[in-house]
């Protein structure tokens, strides 16, 4: 990034509450980071979390529980979004291409600073990480990047997104590799379910396992280390989809053992809708053919730039992560992600308390997080979310005809999972 656009957009606060469109800026965005980290410390819990979520501009009657499909961003990142895209609009004209001016383009920079932030959260280098747009952009670029062959066998599961089954369905049809699908148990309580049924589908044309870290539907945390270590083993590839995963839980891809990991960033990181990530371990990540292919396509030496490479694409958004990245590095991961985890298991024990409620998610804390799902006794998963919002304006989602999933975050508190509580046991 420029030194004049690092400047804009420390100084760019000036003027923007003259622009209509910019009114649900919060003042806590005026602050730096580190203001805020100051005001912070020396709160007790419940002050805390309270003032983090004023860093948020969802409004105060409301509560948003779909974390699942959509993080919301905090002030912070929005500003830093905003701002650049107002810097490259006023000053386009100053672009020389040679680091002076706006950077107006992303998709052609190797962007190893912010690459770098994410290597220490997930625990990797920076060459292994692509910068993408989401979890299906991960899934495909491995899927179309490895040589996968007639006969060759791929286990999924029956708990995929499209984002995680579609690529290795269509190679099926296209190439003539042989698809399957690992039965897991709804609801799951045991980490041996999960890796018994996986398992128990290898065969020696098993080239390739490919399975969720964290369910979409359900929130089951899935036993990816022992899956990997036993695919290791045998000289079995592993892609792990971890589109919920990075801001929910823990990823450490090293100590997984996996060889590609991909998650979008835009869910419980809260960075701006078209961030994501691809980790390729270095061990493999030269087998990996670049799906799109650009001025690095045959980069061997940092990989992980040669397949982020797309063309032209909003660099805003990318500002916009590394904000994000700032944000939770300024929370902590460990009581940002204790938060969630803390706030999962008070809807999950509440839940368990009510006669009219069948908790779909697991009921074994080892495999849960922040997402939970399950169904209310007479009344459909869509009739649920309207009753919640009509009578507390509160916003989970309905997924299918019967189930609610409820997600929760930091910016989310006891009183309004007590609040939705309240209004199940009514019905």
């Amino acid at each position: 990034m420029s030194n004049s656009r690092r400047n804009f957009i420390k100084k760019s606060a000036i003027g923007l509450s003259a622009i209509p469109t910019l009114g649900f800026i919060s003042k806590s965005n005026k602050n730096s980071l580190s203001n805020i980290r100051s005001s912070l410390s020396d709160l007790s819990d419940n002050s805390y979390w309270s003032e983090v979520r004023n860093l948020f501009p969802t409004k105060k009657n409301q509560t948003y529980f779909n974390n699942g499909t959509l993080g919301v961003q905090p002030n912070y990142v929005l500003n830093s979004v905003i701002k650049d895209m107002q810097n490259n609009a006023i000053n386009g004209a100053e672009t020389d291409y040679k680091g002076n001016g706006p950077n107006l383009l992303s998709g052609y920079a190797d962007f190893i600073s912010i690459r770098e932030k994410i290597g220490k959260i997930i625990n990797c280098d920076y060459k292994e990480i692509s910068l993408i747009q989401n979890a299906t952009f991960g899934m495909n670029f491995v899927a179309n990047g490895l040589d996968l062959k007639k006969g060759d066998e791929v286990i999924n599961t029956d708990q995929e997104h499209g984002g995680g089954f579609a690529a290795w369905r269509q190679l099926a049809k296209r190439k003539g590799i042989v698809y399957k699908q690992a039965h897991i148990p709804v609801p799951v309580n045991s980490k041996e379910e999960i890796i018994n049924s996986v398992v128990s589908l290898i065969t020696k044309k098993t080239k390739l396992i490919a399975v969720p870290h964290i369910v979409s539907v359900y929130g089951t945390v899935m036993p990816i280390k022992e899956i990997c270590d036993i695919a290791k083993s045998k000289g079995i590839f592993t892609v792990i989809d971890g589109a919920q995963t990075v801001g929910q839980i823990d990823v450490n891809v090293k100590n997984l053992g996996c060889d590609a990991y991909y998650s979008s960033l835009h869910k419980w990181l809260l960075s701006p809708a078209g961030n994501g990530i691809l980790y390729l371990d270095k061990s493999i990540s030269s087998n990996i053919w670049a799906t799109l292919s650009s001025y690095n396509w045959d980069n061997n030496t940092d990989i992980g730039f040669k397949l982020q490479q797309s063309g032209t694409g909003n660099p805003s958004l990318l500002v916009g992560l590394d904000a994000s990245l700032d944000f939770f590095n300024m929370i902590g991961k460990e009581k940002w992600l204790n938060r969630i985890k803390f706030l999962g298991k008070f809807l999950r024990d509440n839940l368990k308390t009510l006669d009219n409620v069948d908790l779909i998610s697991s009921s074994n804390e080892i495999l849960c997080a922040g997402l939970t799902t399950y169904k209310v006794e007479g009344v459909t998963g869509p009739e649920l979310q309207k009753v919640m919002w009509d009578k507390e304006r509160l916003q989970p989602r309905s997924v299918g005809k019967e189930l609610l999933r409820h997600s929760v975050h930091i910016y989310n508190s006891e009183d309004e999972i007590s609040r939705a509580i309240e209004v199940i046991k009514n019905i």
